[in-house]
Parts: C-alpha cells; structure tokens; sequence
C-alpha cells in the first residue's frame, strides 16, 4: 500500500492508462464478439427459417404422415450428406427426440424444450432464438422448425439446428486462418501505439512538474536558503504549470524576504535587550548604591548629605519608571496593541499646554520656548493623548540637546486646506547628516548627545515615529551640526463650516 502512494505522478498515470486500457480492451473484445455472434445467427436464422417447413411440404414421407422412423432416419442422413452444417431431428408433442441423424452417441440430449420451437413458428421476427442442442446440454443453437400434422392431428415437430457440429469445427479452423485474425493482430497493434503514444504524452506533459518537485526538494534541503537561486519558470509561462513555476518562485522570495526581516528584527531585538539592560542596570546600581548608605549603621550622615542621596535616589526611580514605560509602549506599538481614538479639537490649546509643561526645565537651563502664530488657532482630526504624547517627546528631546541661550520654537504651517505641518526646531547641537536616517531606530543616540546628569533609553523618537505612523502621518527631521535640529510631520485639519 505505501509503495503505491510513493509512485511518482508519472507513474501512477502511466499504471492509470494500463488499466483503463485493459478495461477497454477487454470490454470492446467481449462487445465485438457477442455482437459478430448475435449478427451471424440473426442472419443465418433468417436465412434458413423456412427451412423445415420446405422438408415437411416437399417430402412425401413426412407430409403424408410419420409411421416409419428408419425411412426417415435414412432421410436424414441423406440431407446431412447434402447439407453437413444442418442437423435434423423429428421430435414427438412432447420434445422427446424420436429419430435423427447422428451416429450413435452423439446425441446426448432424449428431450428437448418446446417453448422456442412454438414461438419461431408463431412468430419468425424474433430471431435469433435459440434452441436446446441434442449433442450437448449445455449449448444452446440457432434453429428452423416446422409442424408436422396428420389429418390435422399434430404428430411432432421438424427441427433442423442450423449450424451444426461439423460446420462448428470447420468454421474454428477457417477462423484460425481468416482476415478476422490479421485484422485482429492489427487492432492490437493499433492499441499499443495508442498506449505508447499516451505515455509519452503524460511524460511530456508531467515533465515539468518533476522537475519543479526536484526543485523545490533542493530548496528544502538547502533550508530554504534562497541566495543566489532563481526557479525557472517551466513550460510556457502563460500555461497552468507555467502560472504555478511563477506563485511558487513569489511565495519563496516572499518567505526569504520575510526570514531576513525576522532575522534583522531578531538581531534588533538581541541589540535593544543588550543596551536596555545595560540602561537599567546603571540606575539601578546607583540606587542600591546610595540605599545602603543610607541604612548603613557605621556611616554617620548629616541632614543635608542624607537629603541629597535621598533626592538622587528619587530620580534614579524616576528615571526607571520613564524607562520602563517607554519599553512597555514600544512594545504595544510593535506588537499592534495600541488604537487610535480619534477626535476633533484645537491644536493651538494642546501645543500651549505642552509648551506650560516644560517651561520651568526650560527656564532652568535657560532655554525660550515659542509658538507661531502666537494666535494658534487650527482644528484637527487626530487622537489628542497620542498627539500630546508626540509633541512632549520632541520638546523634551529639544531641550536636553540644546544649550543655556537656546530656543526651542514650535510652528504651524497651512500648506493645502486640509493639511497642516507642525514644525519642533531648536539652536541646539544639531545631529550628523549620516545619522539623520538612525535616530529613530530604538536605543539610537547620537554621537553628539547631551546626556549629562540624565539617563536615556534613546526610545523616544522610535515612539513618536510609531505614534505618528498609527494617525496615517509621519515624520520627517533636517539638522546642521552646530545649528540645531528641525522635526517636522503633518496632521489632518478640520475645515470649519
């Protein structure tokens, strides 16, 4: 049984026409000769049907009355001489066989059925039929029969089988030698070429699939490692197989693409765990450091020295808490966890309140925050927290890259009626042009950063790329070393009615 599904396809068609063929062959042999036979007696019969009743009419020992059975035998024998592919038998009402013309032993049959005898002479259109053969019981022959009657009286039936033994055995030797035989040899010969004929066809015609299964088993044993390797497309290209060469090549490069992605996304992730642990690790340190100053028994602190281990140990905490939320919201964004809530408000109230958010760190450093138009007034579409959450982002990054006498200015540009582009600039540092295309990869910063006194996770602007992108929006950044740094990304206005 498994050895049978383990054929290729090839085969199993192959083994498919055999037996189809054998089916057919045997079938149409079984037709043609059961159809060659019922037309050979259909003939015969007819041509002879008259036969008996021309023995009764036309000879006086028979239509005057049976009364001597060795005459009639005599008779018989006669005719047979005259006509050896007939048999003649005169049977009484009753079928019983009373004389014939057979040598002795070769009748095996005393009685014989009746019933198709009275049909043929009732009825002569329904040939052919059949009726018992004396010489064996188990046979069956075409037939002419006629009623014999004595002054009205029935006194038998003549019953001549048509066809008999000896026209039997010399009919098989002419057949063995006849045009029936060469055009038989013929017929067979016709049929396997058919059958070779057909074979080829399914060799040519499943040669591409093979070939593709061979392919795609390299690949297999390759592990799917699809450099430097190209399916061809088999047979013509707009055929099935051809349309089948092509999905099959589109699905591997698509899984390659996909494997390579999971592979950089993976080597991403392994770089972003190494660096976070690494930022977790710092703060984390520095606070188990200052605790066990403080619950040291044998260290003797004043009030002041207490208070400020107690104030750096407040904001390595509250570094760690930044840093774990931003993990956990880089996390939602990637995995598609995070949903915008859209709705209608004034943009000009919400970039004043993150503007107020800021100002005393801003203050501190001496750092002026500005907006234009001093008068903000534009409506959007979007989602207010996601929006807040991006602009405080881009301030809060601004203000730790610029330095005492800086400004920070957030600008509101219309370019069409529905678009509006929000511009976060500052004098600061600036960033590399060739680190223009990385400083929104997770965990990136600058060579350039202005860290001191702060601990970055570097996954702010990776969250406002994200954030953006989720509110069909996205963000752009121009920077000169030494000039500062401009983030710009659009947003959807509301047209008032």
């Amino acid at each position: 049984m498994n050895t049978a599904f383990n054929l290729s396809l090839y085969q199993k068609l192959a083994w498919s026409l055999v037996i189809i063929f054998c089916l057919i062959g045997a079938l149409v042999y079984s037709w043609s000769k059961q159809l060659e036979y019922s037309s050979q007696h259909h003939a015969e019969q007819n041509l002879h049907i008259n036969l008996a009743e021309h023995l009764v009419q036309d000879n006086p020992l028979i239509k005057q009355g049976i009364y001597d059975y060795k005459a009639l035998e005599n008779l018989f024998h006669t005719l047979m001489l005259l006509g050896p592919a007939f048999e003649f038998y005169f049977v009484d009402p009753q079928g019983k066989i009373l004389t014939y013309s057979a040598q002795a032993g070769k009748v095996k049959r005393t009685h014989i059925n009746l019933s198709p005898l009275k049909r043929l002479i009732n009825d002569a259109s329904l040939t052919p039929l059949y009726g018992d053969d004396p010489r064996d019981p188990n046979k069956q022959k075409i037939f002419s029969a006629a009623a014999v009657y004595n002054q009205a009286q029935l006194q038998g039936y003549m019953y001549v089988i048509i066809g008999g033994e000896a026209y039997d055995t010399t009919l098989n030797k002419i057949k063995a030698n006849d045009s029936l035989y060469v055009k038989g040899i013929w017929l067979i010969a016709a049929l396997l070429f058919l059958f070779i004929a057909m074979l080829l066809l399914f060799k040519f015609f499943t040669s591409p699939i093979k070939r593709l299964a061979n392919d795609i088993s390299r690949i297999e044993a390759a592990n799917y490692q699809l450099t430097d390797f190209k399916l061809p497309v088999y047979g013509n290209k707009n055929n099935e197989i051809g349309h089948l060469s092509k999905g099959i090549q589109a699905m591997l490069s698509r899984i390659d693409e996909q494997f390579k992605a999971l592979q950089q996304s993976d080597l991403r992730r392994r770089e972003l765990l190494t660096h976070l642990s690494h930022d977790l690790r710092t703060p984390l340190a520095s606070l188990q450091g200052f605790l066990e100053v403080l619950i040291s028994p044998s260290r003797h602190l004043s009030t002041q020295e207490r208070q400020h281990y107690l104030a750096v140990s407040n904001n390595n905490c509250h570094q760690l808490k930044l840093l774990i939320e931003q993990i956990f919201e880089l996390a939602n964004l990637e995995n598609g966890q995070v949903k915008i809530k859209t709705e209608t408000f004034n943009l000009g109230e919400l970039i004043y309140d993150c503007i107020a958010k800021f100002s005393l760190s801003a203050q501190s450093k001496g750092i002026s925050l500005g907006v234009e138009p001093a008068i903000c007034d534009f409506t959007v579409v979007a989602d207010i927290a996601k929006l807040e959450r991006v602009l405080s982002n881009l301030i809060d990054n601004a203000i730790h890259h610029t330095n005492q006498g800086d400004s920070i200015n957030i600008r509101v540009t219309q370019k069409h009626t529905t678009q509006l582009y929000v511009d976060v600039s500052d004098t600061g540092i600036g960033i590399n042009n060739d680190e223009l295309t990385a400083i929104f990869e997770p965990h990136y910063q600058g060579r350039n950063s202005n860290n001191a006194g702060r601990q970055q996770g570097g996954l702010g602007l990776a969250i406002c790329k994200g954030l953006l992108k989720l509110m069909d929006s996205d963000i752009n950044v121009h920077s000169e070393l030494g000039k500062g740094t401009q983030f710009r990304f659009n947003l959807t206005q509301k047209i008032k009615a």
